[in-house]
């Protein structure tokens, strides 16, 4: 008989009973907004942002809107203006380029290579490009982080990282975000903690995180917020720094302040998932596993694979076949974007010139989720499905 998968792709493992009686706590007295407290009283938001900075080994927090928001942010506190070019991957999804246009900047694409990473041969060639690079941790691949920082230090630029799929990741046991000088997280349903979106931002750098704060909405009242500079620090920059508000509310922070505590154990639980599918993988003909370097304390919250330089015929036959058991693949190589999954010219707001090393790349990674639903039987159960289709096409084709 023919084994189907019959489980979810997109349910998530439920709220934990802490913070829904922390939300309900929330809701009960009615102070969503940050900064409505009593006398004494230390906001949700404000905790979250000091447990957060805590965890990371940060100096300042700020908790936001969306982790799009933050990136947007972090570009605005870094100085970028409009008209200036920011680096970014070339292998990314469309908030990041989209964080750079909205402050009316122009993303520069960097190459990918075979591991999913940033190209850094590409990077050292376009780094006179731009004074900024937003560089996109994608689906949890994190590149030799002391090469990438001594080419941006030799270069002048100033590194911000988008840590969306890399919350609880480490390289070289430094926490991914904690390289440059910023670090902006997502706190989406599909991201490694759940409060349906929200966003955080870290910094050391005290007029980069008072900046953020004033920008984020904090009005006059930033000496509520824990996790930031003193108020001479707010003095210099708070009459020439706009409001563009996008806090983070005291309903979401609740819901994400024990999930942060259970973090170090839900990304071993991931892992867990992650090396049972890649073992599945492995030794397929036609299929290439993205190999993890020593350095490199990865999230598997998703898994990658490559079908280099196959044909989009048969490509997309694998996709059906695998659909048709249960199985849902995403691929990036498609001229069109879909739902979650596009290519760097896809978007017309940005100018890109072909990157042909990178386009073969991209015309071959699938990519899966993998929620903590998932039992580990039902990993093994998905590469078999996997490796069956893999194969039943790959043995058409020769």
């Amino acid at each position: 008989m023919t084994e189907k998968f019959t489980g979810s792709f997109t349910q998530q493992e439920p709220i934990p009973d802490e913070a829904i009686e922390a939300a309900l706590a929330v809701l009960r007295h009615g102070r969503l907004h940050r900064y409505n407290v009593v006398e004494a009283e230390l906001s949700e938001t404000a905790l979250l942002e000091q447990e957060f900075a805590a965890l990371t080994g940060a100096r300042y927090c700020v908790a936001v809107a969306s982790g799009g928001y933050a990136m947007a942010l972090a570009l605005r506190s870094a100085g970028v203006q409009p008209g200036d070019s920011v680096l970014t991957n070339a292998f990314t999804l469309a908030p990041v380029p989209g964080a750079i246009a909205s402050v009316g900047a122009k993303p520069v694409f960097v190459g990918v290579t075979r591991n999913l990473t940033i190209d850094l041969e590409d990077l050292v060639a376009k780094a006179d490009q731009a004074s900024v690079l937003l560089l996109s941790h994608m689906r949890g691949h994190v590149c030799d982080m002391d090469r990438l920082m001594e080419i941006c230090s030799a270069s002048g630029l100033r590194v911000i990282e988008d840590c969306a799929h890399t919350m609880g990741a480490e390289w070289n046991g430094v926490p991914s975000g904690r390289h440059g000088l910023a670090g902006c997280y997502s706190c989406q349903t599909y991201k490694h903690v759940n409060s349906g979106e929200g966003g955080l931002l870290v910094t050391d750098d005290e007029e980069f995180a008072a900046r953020s704060i004033v920008m984020s909405g904090s009005y006059m009242l930033y000496e509520r917020h824990l996790a930031a500079p003193g108020p001479e620090v707010f003095e210099r920059i708070k009459y020439h720094t706009p409001n563009i508000s996008g806090r983070m509310d005291n309903l979401r922070a609740a819901i994400l302040r024990p999930q942060l505590r259970d973090l170090k154990q839900q990304v071993a639980r991931w892992n867990d998932r992650y090396r049972r599918l890649e073992a599945g993988l492995r030794n397929i003909p036609g299929l290439t596993v993205i190999e993890r370097p020593e350095m490199e304390q990865y999230v598997g919250s998703s898994i990658q694979f490559l079908l280099l330089d196959w044909q989009e015929s048969k490509l997309l036959d694998v996709m059906r076949r695998c659909s048709e058991r249960g199985v849902e693949l995403k691929w990036f190589g498609a001229a069109e974007p879909s739902a979650f999954t596009s290519r760097y010219d896809s978007w017309r707001y940005a100018n890109s010139t072909p990157m042909p090393s990178s386009d073969r790349i991209l015309a071959g990674i699938l990519d899966m989720r993998v929620p903590l639903t998932f039992s580990l039987d039902d990993c093994d159960l998905i590469a078999r499905i996997i490796r069956s289709e893999v194969g039943a096409v790959y043995q058409s084709d020769a």
